[in-house]
């Protein structure tokens, strides 16, 4: 069944600060290369969301900007409240708010904030998410945001994130992992994925049609020899699968632009999954398939 979806978007992950030149450079290079958004994740080790997040806005027209995605564990409500309308001011409402529980207990363990059971840390996310929506649409808060309301996105893989996301959230964000007995992630079979889809937009209900979908690509790799490279990569990272168990990897892209883009076409038609984000290392060799997509969608 095809299901009705939105024109697609892109969004790519950066994953370091280094210069303030090379940032800014790289940050104009995004929305040189067509994507919509610029995100930043929230890990210990590398540069904070919000000040790389706000000089990006500086230096750009129409790029969104946001944090993918911040850990609330890490932050206030109150803070954050203040953070997101400083940003969305300086950008002229362009913030885009995305938030998850934490899952890498070594960093709760560097910050000194107690890692709790996973129940509890998605206890925490919803009470953290309830009243930062609360103030952000309070006329009486100050700083106000531009937006009336920041699109929220909320992103995981377990029932109870998967809920909340469906029904409190604009963006539900699919990483296609599940978080392994040591805290890592794991990558998620295809029928896996459809399972977590299907279950999230039965949760959304009525609101499915409004929701936009994203996925977390992990792997993005545009060639003419898609065996050869998905043995590479499977090498390369010492994989216990086989290439082509590789290849079928929802977070995984490995062939031609056109290729790819028909992958994310059916993609789209059979989850309404249309937002889609990269990894930086990703960011060139994803345009080309941009390109293609913007061409399905004109």
């Amino acid at each position: 069944m095809s299901l009705v979806s939105r024109p697609f978007r892109f969004g790519v992950n950066m994953l370091a600060v280094d210069t303030g030149p090379s940032w800014l450079d790289r940050v104009r290079r995004v929305e040189a290369l067509d994507y919509d958004v610029l995100l930043v994740p929230d890990h210990l080790g590398i540069p904070s969301p919000w000040p790389a997040l706000a000089v990006a806005a500086t230096v750009t027209e129409r790029l969104r900007v946001g944090p993918f995605v911040l850990n609330a564990a890490f932050t206030n409500p109150a803070l954050l409240a203040r953070d997101v309308a400083t940003v969305d001011q300086l950008s002229d409402g362009r913030v885009e708010l995305g938030v998850g529980t934490g899952y890498v207990r070594g960093e709760f363990d560097a910050a000194g904030i107690e890692f709790l059971p996973p129940g509890r840390r998605v206890d925490h996310l919803a009470a953290t998410v309830a009243r930062v929506t609360t103030l952000l649409t309070d006329p009486e808060h100050r700083p106000r945001p531009v937006q009336s309301r920041v699109p929220l996105l909320l992103g995981g893989n377990g029932d109870r994130v998967l809920r909340m996301a469906a029904e409190h959230s604009d963006i539900v964000g699919f990483t296609a992992a599940r978080t392994g007995p040591g805290g890592d992630l794991q990558p998620l079979s295809a029928s896996d994925f459809d399972e977590r889809v299907a279950f999230a937009r039965g949760a959304a209900g009525s609101r499915a049609t409004e929701i936009e979908w994203n996925l977390l690509l992990q792997i993005v790799a545009v060639t003419d020899d898609p065996v050869a490279e998905a043995n590479r990569l499977v090498e390369e990272h010492d994989l216990t699968m086989s290439a082509q168990e590789f290849t079928d990897l929802p977070s995984v892209l490995i062939g031609s632009a056109a290729d790819i883009a028909a992958r994310l076409v059916e993609l789209r038609a059979r989850t309404g999954i249309s937002y889609l984000t990269v990894l930086e290392p990703a960011l060139e060799d994803f345009a080309p398939v941009i390109a293609e997509l913007r061409r399905v969608d004109a």
